[in-house]
């Protein structure tokens, strides 16, 4: 896993490597202070020697000036690799994520992947600036004051080492207590993303069944959890300052009791081994090594709260798109001829799961092809198969007479329009939503696929025609409206098989009609699926599919599936007025 995350390091390991070298040498001079001070006060305040006072205070000034010096590079550095780190952090588990087969996003819900690329992050960010630079300063700022200290005075020194453990011990126990109510605390905050992105994507659901209450009580329910996971974290963490203060005022206490009486007994003698300039050095190193201390309690709790952070972003890191393409792959599909055989489908990959049963069909090109079925029918599932954005567990799937997992996937899907039963617009300007379909594509090109799906006239309706705002996932524009805009979109691309899945659901028969003459008048080379829930939509196909559990129950035109098809006929005598007498 580490090897993994350093790898996200790239551009920014100089500063990485600068931030721990300028902490090393700003830990120098601090260490350097209390004994040049020690020296000071017994060598010259003591006695009197002006000139050693300046010399020595001269040099203290120095190593003042180089310590802030210091200090200000590593912070700068140290901000800069961080900041780095979690910007390639995110853009290597966006790209990956992009990669992803419809299956591997599954894995994933998307509140967990909105955590993962914010919430963990930053605290990966925030952790990786403490071992660059504190996790650097603590070691080394307690081991050379350590020496500095029994340098000074090594009897007295041992005071330290008394403290030390417990210290230690304390330490141990906050960090293996904490540490799995952080794991759980950021899976709870996807459950948090999850209903909050719920009530705002549905609010005019929620308010038009008046559930404001049921969502507060969901969000209330989660919020609550998070609250009681945190306050039970906090409280393990909340020992931390009192085990620090407690050790440092016994240091000290200590320090200052058998300091006094050494200093008493040797008659502040230098020569003697103890001095009041000593028991200041030793002063100052103990402060020094229990802030070291205390540092290293932060980091100790940072990296408790990143650990659960830095497993959830290496399984976004580490996930691989189930789809590939192989090792030659095809770049030109032939024609729109679409061919399944014996073609079974289960999302969980488990055999005895099937949600697609042996289907068998050919459909050629420049055909237009209906299906239609029950809800949970297995409609979507089968044409998602096409684009190959599942791969089929059974059977094979052929668009221009090669295998789908033959082609180069950017070639076959540029081949393969869809309009999904979700229809998704993006902000942006009506040009710039229609562009998603091609790029390049000229105005005059962009009107023309709009008059196809009967979409210019509405649009040129607006104040801003073709350039009017469309608010994320296309609030502003009515469902009709919405599918239209994505089926042009879509014919942009000019694609050799088009895929309508219920596209049309929301606009009345006369429009639906409309768009259907168009594609047959003006894009008859290309194969056309549609998916309705209407008869009136498939029943001009020439070939129409009838779903029924999974399985194709009956294939062939309109007239000769009311002949053999009890479903088919049922489904039409339902959706015609005799069938409602």
């Amino acid at each position: 896993m580490i090897k993994r995350l350093s790898l996200c390091i790239r551009e920014y390991k100089l500063a990485s490597i600068l931030t721990p070298l300028f902490v090393s040498l700003e830990v120098v001079m601090e260490v350097l202070i209390p004994y040049y001070m020690g020296k000071l006060l017994d060598l010259g305040v003591t006695v009197g020697d002006m000139n050693y006072i300046l010399k020595t205070g001269g040099l203290l000034v120095v190593f003042c000036v180089l310590s802030l010096t210091f200090g200000v590079l590593s912070g700068k550095n140290a901000a800069k690799a961080s900041a780095g780190f979690a910007r390639n952090l995110r853009h290597d588990m966006f790209h990956n994520v992009q990669s992803f087969s419809f299956s591997n996003i599954d894995r994933f819900s998307v509140s967990s992947l909105v955590t993962r690329l914010t919430t963990d992050v930053t605290n990966l960010q925030n952790a990786y600036q403490m071992i660059i630079r504190i996790a650097v300063r603590s070691p080394m700022m307690l081991i050379f004051s350590l020496v500095m200290a029994f340098r000074v005075n090594h009897k007295l020194s041992l005071i330290f080492l008394c403290v030390l453990p417990l210290l230690a011990a304390g330490l141990a126990y906050i960090v293996t207590h904490a540490h799995p109510i952080f794991e759980r605390v950021f899976k709870t905050y996807d459950v948090l993303n999850r209903v909050v992105s719920e009530n705002l994507h549905g609010i005019r659901v929620v308010k038009a069944f008046v559930r404001e209450d049921h969502e507060r009580e969901k969000f209330n329910t989660v919020s609550e959890t998070i609250y009681h996971d945190f306050v039970s974290a906090e409280k393990l963490l909340a020992l931390n300052a009192p085990l620090m203060q407690f050790s440092s005022y016994a240091t000290m206490l200590l320090l200052s009791w058998f300091g006094a009486h050494l200093i008493v007994e040797s008659g502040n003698v230098p020569e003697a081994g103890m001095t009041t300039g000593s028991l200041v050095s030793l002063i100052t190193y103990s402060m020094q090594i229990l802030m070291t201390l205390m540092m290293l309690s932060m980091i100790f709790v940072m990296l408790t709260m990143s650990k659960a952070s830095a497993q959830r972003i290496y399984e976004v890191l580490k996930e691989d798109s189930d789809l590939h393409n192989p090792d030659s792959p095809v770049f030109e599909v032939r024609d729109g001829s679409v061919e399944f055989d014996h073609v079974s489908f289960s999302y969980a990959g488990d055999k005895d799961k099937l949600c697609l049963k042996d289907a068998t069909f050919r459909i050629e090109s420049g055909q237009t092809v209906g299906i239609l079925g029950a809800t949970g029918a297995g409609k979507s599932t089968l044409v998602q198969l096409i684009a190959r954005l599942y791969d089929a567990t059974e059977g094979t799937v052929k668009v221009g007479g090669v295998n789908v997992k033959r082609y180069d996937l950017d070639t076959l899907r540029n081949e393969v329009a869809m309009v999904l039963q979700k229809n998704v617009l993006f902000s942006g300007t009506i040009k710039e939503n229609l562009r998603w379909g091609n790029e390049n594509a000229t105005d005059e090109e962009l009107e023309e696929a709009c008059r196809l799906a009967q979409a210019d006239e509405f649009i040129r309706a607006f104040p801003d025609g073709y350039d009017t705002y469309i608010e994320q996932g296309g609030t502003n524009v009515s469902g009709g409206q919405k599918q239209r805009l994505c089926i042009a979109r879509s014919l942009l691309k000019k694609p050799k098989i088009l895929v309508l899945d219920d596209s049309t659901s929301a606009v009345d028969t006369k429009t639906d009609a409309l768009i259907r003459r168009a594609f047959k008048q003006y894009i008859p080379e290309t194969t056309i699926i549609i998916i309705a829930q209407r008869v009136s939509s498939v029943e001009h196909a020439d070939v129409i599919l009838v779903l029924e559990d999974g399985r194709v129950d009956a294939i062939g035109n309109h007239e000769t599936l009311l002949a053999t098809s009890e479903i088919y006929r049922e489904v039409y005598e339902s959706q015609t007025k005799g069938g409602g007498k």
